[in-house]
């Protein structure tokens, strides 16, 4: 057995890119992208996207070049999955709601060549590229024109000197019959994401052809994607290429409906008219579907996966009602998307309904592709309890986790040690069954009086309110404790009587033990979120620190 080894006909490089190709072969007279009024075939979107590629290697674009792009969820958006890296490129997508100087950061951290810009962008981008260095090149600009963005001419908004022209021409002048730059390694990157930076300044995650072809295949079997599904772009493309659906519906020839932004409206119009079976967001968009007005009880069941932040029985459970199934996972940008997913057992549908969401409201088990997952003591590195209230931090191993941060082999080494983990940062416990539960973000344990309190739990007491619409609790300084629980709510809009701040204190008293009831409550018309719907819970400490200490008459008030 020695003597065999690795030959090329058992070796090619693994690359999402190929989904593309045989999309087109197989189902190249089928719907790939429905946007407004226009609709592609895939044997179109395989066309244009050959073209796109011929047309930046034509523009000098060449192996390793970072191209971004700065867009809602369009089908120039979905296309750029493909046609950056098939000229040999790296693309970077970067969020649309990011303020100009982080833009401009990003772009000067990435070496951005060349960025695709949203006409609704464009003065965005002029603004991000005015902070450049002088020392730093700018990038070439290629505008994407799009008629859904109300009467703006883009004769008005060009940069001399780098403007490469619009998207269409690119299209319209590249070779349909381009051969696209394979990787010459399985290992080469593919994507550069930034993280949100919920917590910190955002680090550039590269992921190479081989994670991201090995995280789509994983998401698409543990959800059980099925061929020709129709797919709903509710989460933003930009946040970890679309948990890499971006890549997947190629792969089942499915149906990607785009839209410019969520609106529950929209979303319940365009379930109906297209007859859609799939749609992915973090739990912010499930509350906003469930609280919506005009939430109608489903006529087919809607699969929903949901990551990205812990997510409240309550909420599971208002989306169920209304006909959503719910799947819950995570995962981080270092992964890729959704990599440890809550799987269903069959006698759970036996328990009664709120039973069934708290069971799904915790994240789950490994997926297949994932080599292992575990929770360890933060000072011994060993394994905890699974007793389902040990906490420790979350560790991960599989083939999906990034390359490394981009420039900063510091951060790289401290996040994936010799020992082969990838630490995530959040804290967790494993339950008797071996299902994994999110507690909270190490940043976010809130440390009252040398004791460990988790925020998590109390934000799903407060989400099981009927008058609340969104929760988050943070430290606030406390002259004895040291810390103290802080909650920042929003109100459902149609209440007729709003809660006082005492009220909501007593509920969460007949909910939870004395020392976790919230001693403030602030109330918000919004929560501050990053541009995926995760609250900044990094901001709301800071309004908690402004409010300043509470104050103790005894020690035994807490």
């Amino acid at each position: 057995m020695e003597e065999l080894k690795p030959r090329p006909a058992n070796s090619s490089p693994l690359t999402p890119l190929g989904f593309l190709e045989r999309a087109a072969t197989i189902y190249g007279d089928s719907p790939s992208i429905i946007y407004a009024h226009t609709t592609y075939t895939w044997s179109e979107t395989h066309h244009r996207c050959l073209q796109l590629a011929s047309s930046l290697s034509s523009a000098g674009i060449q192996r390793g070049h970072v191209v971004s792009v700065i867009s809602p969820n369009t089908p120039p958006m979905y296309e750029l999955h493909f046609a950056v890296p098939m000229a040999g490129a790296i693309l970077n997508t970067i969020s649309t709601r990011l303020d100009a100087r982080t833009i401009s950061v990003l772009l000067c951290h990435s070496e951005s060549k060349l960025i695709f810009v949203d006409q609704a962008y464009y003065a965005l981008i002029q603004d991000a590229l005015a902070l450049f260095p002088p020392e730093i090149n700018r990038p070439m600009l290629v505008l994407i024109a799009d008629d859904a963005v109300a009467e703006e001419s883009s004769s008005s908004v060009l940069i001399e000197g780098n403007f490469v022209g619009s998207y269409e021409e690119m299209i319209r002048k590249g070779d349909s019959d381009f051969r696209w730059i394979r990787p010459a390694s399985e290992w080469d990157p593919i994507v550069l994401n930034y993280t949100s930076g919920t917590t910190s300044s955002p680090k550039g995650v590269v992921h190479c052809h081989r994670g991201s072809f090995i995280v789509t295949l994983d998401i698409l079997l543990e959800w059980g994607v099925p061929k020709q599904s129709v797919y709903l772009w509710t989460l933003p493309m930009f946040h970890c290429n679309g948990w890499s659906f971006s890549w997947g519906m190629a792969a089942v020839g499915g149906t990607n409906i785009c839209i410019r932004k969520f609106d529950a409206g929209l979303i319940y119009s365009l379930i109906r008219r297209h007859h859609v079976t799939h749609l992915c967001g973090a739990p912010v968009v499930l509350n906003m579907l469930a609280n919506s007005p005009s939430n109608p009880t489903l006529d087919w069941p809607v699969k929903i996966l949901t990551a990205g932040a812990p997510l409240p029985a309550a909420v599971v459970f208002h989306t169920e009602s209304l006909g959503f199934d719910v799947t819950h996972g995570y995962g981080l940008t270092e992964t890729g998307g959704p990599v440890v997913f809550c799987s269903w057992k069959a006698q759970w549908n036996l328990l009664p309904g709120m039973e069934r969401a708290r069971m799904k409201s915790r994240q789950g088990v490994r997926a297949v592709a994932m080599t292992a997952v575990d929770v360890v003591d933060s000072n011994t590195g060993r394994s905890v309890k699974q007793d389902g209230v040990s906490t420790g931090e979350i560790v991960l191993r599989g083939g999906s986790i990034m390359v490394g941060y981009f420039k900063d082999l510091e951060a790289t080494a401290k996040s994936m040690t010799e020992d082969g983990w990838f630490f995530t940062g959040d804290v967790g416990v494993m339950h008797p069954d071996g299902y994994l539960e999110i507690k909270d973000r190490w940043k976010d344990v809130i440390i009252s009086g040398g004791e460990n309190l988790s925020s998590v739990e109390v934000e799903s007491i407060l989400y099981a309110n009927p008058s609340v619409n969104e929760a988050a609790v943070v430290a606030r300084p406390d002259e004895f404790w040291g810390e103290t629980r802080c909650a920042f709510i929003s109100l459902r809009e149609e209440l007729a009587q709003k809660p006082i701040e005492e009220e909501i204190i007593e509920y969460c008293g007949g909910n939870l033990p004395r020392f976790m009831v919230p001693k403030t409550v602030v109330f918000m018309t919004d929560l501050p979120k990053t541009s995926t719907g995760k609250i900044q819970k990094h901001l709301l400490r800071e309004m908690a620190m402004s409010i300043g200490p509470t104050k103790r008459i005894s020690k035994n008030n807490r």
